[in-house]
This record gives C-alpha cells, sequence and structure tokens, in this order.
C-alpha cells in the first residue's frame, strides 16, 4: 500500500548544479534554450518522486520563462520544490539561476511551473501523499497552484484555437 502521510514541501527539495560546455550552448554562446528545459524537466521530476516515492511522468510544463541567457563557462543552479498536491499529480516550481564562477555573482535566468501524474507499472494513476503546509507562502503557493490547475483543466484541447491552424506539412 502507498504511505499517504503528509509530507513538507522541504523534503522534496533539488538541487542541480550544471557547467555550462560549448556543447549545451546556442550560438550566441549562450545555454541552449531545450537543454536548460531538460535540465528543468529532470529537476522536477526528482522533487516530484521525492514527495511521492512514485514514478512520475510530466503532464505539462507551464510558465517558463527565460528571463537572462546563462554563458558558456557559468554555472546554472536548478532548485525544484513540490508546491502543490492533488489525487494523483503534483504541482513543482524550478528555478534556475546562473552563476559566474570567478566571481559568484548570481541572477535568476529562467522559473518554470511543471505537473507531473504519477503512473504504476500498468499506468494507472496512484494516490499522492497531501502536502504539509506550514507557512503563509506555501499556503499561498498551494492556492495558486489549485487556481491554475481549474483553468488548465477547463480549457480542452479542442477549444484552443491555435491548434486548428497546425496543419500537418507535406514531407516533413
Amino acid at each position: 500500500m502507498h504511505d499517504l502521510t503528509p509530507k513538507s514541501p522541504r523534503d522534496s527539495e533539488v538541487v542541480m548544479t550544471q557547467l555550462i560546455l560549448p556543447p549545451d550552448a546556442n550560438n550566441l554562446n549562450a545555454a541552449f534554450g531545450g537543454k536548460v528545459m531538460q535540465w528543468i524537466d529532470i529537476c522536477g521530476a526528482v522533487a516530484a518522486q521525492r514527495h511521492c516515492r512514485q514514478v512520475v511522468v510530466t503532464a505539462s510544463m507551464d510558465d517558463l520563462h527565460f528571463h537572462a541567457p546563462i554563458r558558456v563557462g557559468w554555472i546554472a543552479l536548478l532548485h525544484s520544490r513540490v508546491l502543490a498536491t492533488f489525487r494523483t499529480s503534483l504541482e513543482v516550481g524550478v528555478t534556475v539561476h546562473a552563476e559566474n564562477p570567478l566571481t559568484g555573482e548570481r541572477h535568476l535566468t529562467t522559473s518554470a511551473l511543471l505537473t507531473f501524474v504519477t503512473q504504476d507499472k500498468d499506468g494507472k494513476g496512484v494516490p499522492v501523499p497531501p502536502l504539509l503546509l506550514e507557512t503563509d507562502a506555501e499556503r499561498s503557493a498551494f492556492s495558486e497552484a489549485e487556481a491554475r490547475r481549474a483553468q488548465r483543466r477547463g480549457r480542452g484541447k479542442e477549444e484552443q484555437s491555435w491548434m486548428k491552424v497546425m496543419k500537418p506539412v507535406a514531407g516533413a
């Protein structure tokens, strides 16, 4: 059976460090956005798994914002934490800061919200332990996550007009 004891968001926190090397960079000598997204997905998934001790898969990535570039030779510091839990899903926040290794200067470069769903070996959802909200900031983050979830669930794929203009390209 699954342990559904409430857990503190602090227990799910993950910190990852990546050195930006030339293969990670675009033609502007900054970290390629897709590579940063990959790191965000991994960092978020570890936090989600750490919270529920179940296999999780990425369901959505929302509010992904690139605030500033990360230069080759700099360090990317990723930080993730579970913000909200639902029946079989979790919302995780991830931030990325760049650090100049020569000066120690740091600044925010990327932020994202991800939703993960649990899956058993048959692909069915598994109950997620509740989040033990200990501070006003955690309660506020949880409330905002509930509102975002309601918005996501309220808009079906068939209602999104932009998808109707995305016709398959012949020969692609």
